[in-house]
């Protein structure tokens, strides 16, 4: 065109596509980084598959991903067919266009926009449904393979009398269906609906009829689907009935049918069956008929009986039946429940008799005697003298101990005795120089198993150490001292390469080590170490000179993360503990089955029934939030510390559970015939499973539904008396003989008081021997209602009360000292109950505590003593029966009882160097305080002297 400006033309400037380079340029850039995000994908699948080969379980990997993604074809194809037909289906059946009402004239814009893109939004809006359903239907892999591998219980549920597997592997799944099926309707009626008034098909506000009649019948075949499935949904209502939570006077978690379950709803659910099954038909009639009138009616109908006989029938049931008399009405439903729940927490077994509580005070040579013959009373808590193996243990700042140990049993010249036992694990916080070659690189491992004997101590109340030093030297012998794999091990280590390991330090400096396992990953493949790089973020991996041919990464390092990641279908106890085994440290690891689908079993949270004062930090709390109403131990598993080797074994070969899930997973659980002797030695009844079952026991062993009701024997597990938070008292292990026994066993305890009142009402032990015959025995002695036993929270008040004590206890603190008390034992003896409670003093001249003194109680009788011979000599009034044996356990070699002159006056001077500090502070003299401190400090030790009988560091007499 002309130029009309009249001046001179300038430059032009184009706007258009952009120039061939930019284009490449772009193009590239968006190439790359789609090959770096599949890569980034590719490196997380390609990681867990060598992680899962390399512990020789990727029969796990390939069939759980195999289920995920089968479930995650046939659902997803199966909903994007179904909105993908009816949308089509919905466009086929459209009306020819006909004279434009405003109404269509507004849609028409609409329709001409989406004209040409009609099968791309058909297939974008088909495939979007289709990944969703999918996706959610991958997440029912469980469920799917527990429904098609499903073993029958060979048990039948009291109402419906089906097997119970029908409810813990069938119902599930096919609640997963009729959700699924739906969703199916529910989305293909929403789409359908809009592509029929986009077309014409449905009118709101042309004249004439609101829908074509190809309209309606597409429509109602829908409803009459979705009617339909509503159908079977009350049908399966029903059966729900059996594993429906619900609440009852004096329960919690109840499970099962009531009385207007069983007469109200049940009925109720049959009739709406058949109510929609009708509706249903009415809807499809719909394909002759072109009226919505019937079905309209047949619907209407459906929501008024949901309401009338689903709704309004069982509260008048409930109201005017149940109520005035409702003792009465459930207590069959109550006896089915009680029934049910001791069933599936294996607490049907249990031995509950009746304990007077009080022994014979007249015939106290007798009790002294049988103490030693009733328990070997531990007084090394484990929960408390961490601090001390740390101490006298780590050796170096890289080493750790966990804050509470573990108790097992191992013989000694032949004869077994329970033990306190601790790894000495890698502290990559203790690592004198952090870089990623020492923290990766060097410092892979920790170093050897250290044992104190759980029933003695030395002089100056220091752990009786069997197993200790660097390399660890003892009772064990010779074994495999070194821990890749530990609890307290979560970062990754890079092992058998060019770049040598720490083994340990000694007074001849650092010993070097290369990893010889066959655990881990190989690095050598480029492709493995860039997939690393990816998965770690780390790209060092790629080029580090410290990678070479034999390099093996090593990760997943905790005992409960290996287990878990080859079971996913197990869950795993919160207390994984370590034994030496055939010369290898195993990590020992229980693991259960669990469902929460058992009728009539009341549910619990196992995160909460498990709590108790040591999971604030000490230890972990059993999978947190999972309601469960039917548990066993069914697997016991074991970690090689050394190489990482998962082997999970059969432990309950009855459990229909377990069986479906090696059904689902063949060849992962070995029988339960491999077990080693020397392994069984050291297997024993797991905490958390013991925890659910003695929550579940302060109502379940009452069995008359009457006294259940009424809830008049409610127990309740007490607070941990020996701390301030207010949580339960963990069950302690311990080798005892309950009143029935002939000799002592193995055992785990714990105590019950009644509801809302402190007294003992109970006493619970469990055989966890694994050699025992009696494995898994629960007994429980039952206290009278009327008692005045003292339970474990009076008995620790009594304690602190008793002069003597609280005036020993105020002049350790007086000395800035601190004190701990260990763990509270209670046993049955004679009739009565005897607490033995060991006192620690963490002094200010040190970080660790010490035993110092011993509590006892018998009925009334109150002892502390500096042993626990003298202790009991003191509540029972005689001497520990001369047996030819050493110095009976808890009192040390050679320590002679102490002056109680000497005490006195020593107890004297620290109470007047406590006033004349105090005074100095407040006439802040600072030169009379410090003397009154020096002061003070002597007439402390003179007084730690004293209670130890003279002894040196070494334990020896002092002169």
């Amino acid at each position: 065109m002309p130029d009309r400006g009249g001046g001179p033309t300038g430059p032009r400037i184009r706007v258009g596509r952009p120039s061939r380079r930019i284009r490449t340029l772009l193009m590239t850039l968006g190439v790359l980084a789609a090959l770096v995000m599949l890569f980034v994908m590719f490196a997380g699948f390609w990681t867990d598959w060598l992680w899962y080969r390399s512990v020789r379980y990727s029969s796990v990997f390939t069939t759980t991903l195999g289920t995920k993604v089968g479930l995650f074809a046939v659902f997803g194809v199966l909903m994007a067919l179904a909105v993908g037909i009816n949308i089509w289906l919905a466009h086929r059946l459209r009306p020819p266009l006909s004279a434009m009402s405003m109404e269509q004239q507004n849609l028409d814009r609409y329709r001409m926009s989406i004209a040409p893109y009609k099968k791309w939004a058909l297939l974008a809006v088909a495939t979007l449904v289709g990944l969703v359903a999918g996706a959610s239907a991958a997440g029912q892999w469980r469920t799917w393979l527990l429904w098609i591998n499903g073993v029958p219980f060979g048990q039948k549920d009291p109402q419906f009398h089906k097997d119970i597997s029908f409810y813990t592997f069938d119902l599930p799944w096919f609640r997963f269906l009729l959700s699924f099926g739906f969703a199916a309707v529910v989305l293909s009626l929403i789409a359908s609906a809009l592509v029929h008034y986009l077309y014409g098909g449905l009118r709101l506000t042309s004249p004439g009829g609101r829908a074509t009649a190809a309209a309606t019948g597409h429509l109602s075949v829908l409803l009459g689907l979705f009617v339909g499935l509503k159908a079977i949904a009350y049908w399966l209502d029903r059966y729900g009935l059996a594993v429906k939570s619900s609440g009852l006077k004096s329960t919690d978690g109840w499970t099962g049918l009531r009385y207007v379950d069983a007469n109200a709803y049940l009925p109720a659910k049959t009739i709406l069956f058949i109510i929609a099954l009708i509706c249903a038909v009415l809807f499809f009639a719909t394909l002759w008929r072109r009226t919505w009138q019937l079905p309209v009616i047949g619907f209407g109908l459906m929501v008024l009986s949901a309401v009338l006989i689903g709704g309004l029938y069982p509260a008048i049931v409930q109201k005017f039946q149940v109520q005035p008399n409702e003792q009465a009405k459930e207590a069959p439903y109550i006896k089915k429940n009680i029934t049910a729940t001791r069933e599936a927490y294996g607490i049907d077994g249990t031995d509950v008799k009746d304990y007077a509580g009080k022994g014979d005070p007249k015939d106290k040579d007798k009790l002294r005697a049988d103490v030693n013959d009733t328990a070997s009373l531990r007084l090394l808590d484990p929960n408390i003298v961490s601090p001390t193996f740390q101490q006298q243990q780590q050796v170096r700042g890289y080493y750790q101990f966990p804050s509470t140990l573990d108790v097992d049993r191992y013989k000694k010249d032949g004869k077994e005795q329970d033990t306190v036992i601790g790894l000495r694990e890698l502290n990559i916080k203790g690592i004198p120089e952090r870089n990623w070659i020492n923290d990766h690189f060097k410092y892979t491992h920790g170093y050897g198993a250290i044992t104190a004997n759980g029933t003695s101590i030395t002089g100056e109340g220091e752990p009786d150490f069997t197993e200790k030093n660097l390399p660890t030297e003892g009772m064990l012998g010779k074994y495999e001292q070194r821990i890749y794999y530990g609890e307290k091990t979560t970062q990754y280590s890079i092992v058998g390469g060019p770049q040598a390991e720490l083994d340990y330090s000694s007074d001849q400096g650092e010993k070097g080590y290369t990893y010889q396992g066959k655990s881990g990953v190989n690095l050598s493949n480029p492709v493995n170490r860039a997939a690393y790089a990816v998965a770690f973020g780390e790209p060092k991996m790629l080029y580090s000179g410290a990678i070479g041919k034999n390099s093996r990464i090593l990760y997943n390092r905790t005992p409960k993360e290996r287990v878990e990641a080859v079971a996913p279908w197990l869950t795993i106890d919160g207390d994984a503990y370590p034994a030496v085994v055939d010369g290898r440290i195993q990590w020992i690891v229980d693991a259960y089955t669990t469902t929460n689908g058992y009728p009539y079993a009341s549910r619990t949270t196992l995160g909460d029934t498990t709590a108790d004062s040591l999971t604030t930090g000490a230890r972990s709390v059993v999978a947190q939030q999972n309601q469960v109403n039917y548990i066993r131990n069914s697997v016991k598993a074991t970690v090689d510390a050394y190489d990482g080797t998962v082997s999970l074994y059969q432990w309950d070969t009855k459990d229909p559970v377990l069986k479906t899930w090696m059904k689902s997973f063949p060849g992962t659980v070995k029988p339960k015939s491999e077990i080693s002797s020397a392994l069984m030695d050291h297997l024993r009844y797991p905490q958390d499973l013991f925890k659910v079952q003695r929550e579940l026991l302060t109502r379940y062993h009452v069995t008359d539904p009457g006294t259940f009701y009424t809830g008049s024997e409610r127990w309740q597990v007490p607070d941990d008396p020996t701390t301030k938070e207010g949580n339960a008292v963990p069950p302690y292990y311990l080798s005892m003989k309950m009143p029935d026994q002939q000799k002592q066993t193995f055992s785990l305890t714990t105590t019950f008081t009644p509801k809302s009142r402190p007294n003992l009402g109970a006493f619970m032990a469990v055989d966890a021997d694994a050699k025992s015959p009696d494995y898994g025995a629960i007994r429980v002695l039952k206290l009278p209602s009327e008692t005045t036993v003292w339970g474990p929270q009076q008995a620790q008040s009594k304690f602190n009360s008793d002069a003597a004590v609280a005036n020993a206890i105020n002049i350790w603190k007086k000395g800035d000292s601190e004190v701990e008390y260990g763990n509270l034992l209670t046993v049955p003896l004679d009739g009565g109950l005897l607490y033995v409670e060991p006192v620690y003093l963490r002094g200010a001249g040190t970080n660790y505590p010490l035993l110092k003194k011993v509590l006892v109680n018998y009925g009334e009788k109150i002892a502390f003593k500096d042993t626990l011979d003298e202790a009991l000599d003191e509540v029972f009034g005689g001497k520990a029966p001369d047996n030819g044996t050493k110095q009976p356990p808890g009192q040390p070699s050679g320590q002679q009882p102490p002056a109680n002159q000497t005490v006195k006056q020593a107890v004297k001077d620290a109470q007047d160097a406590y006033d004349a500090g105090q005074k100095a502070l407040g006439d802040k003299d600072w030169g009379a305080y410090g003397k009154a401190q020096k002061d003070l400090k002597d007439a402390l030790d003179r007084i730690a002297k004293a209670e130890t009988g003279g002894s040196d560091k070494n334990g020896k007499p002092g002169s």
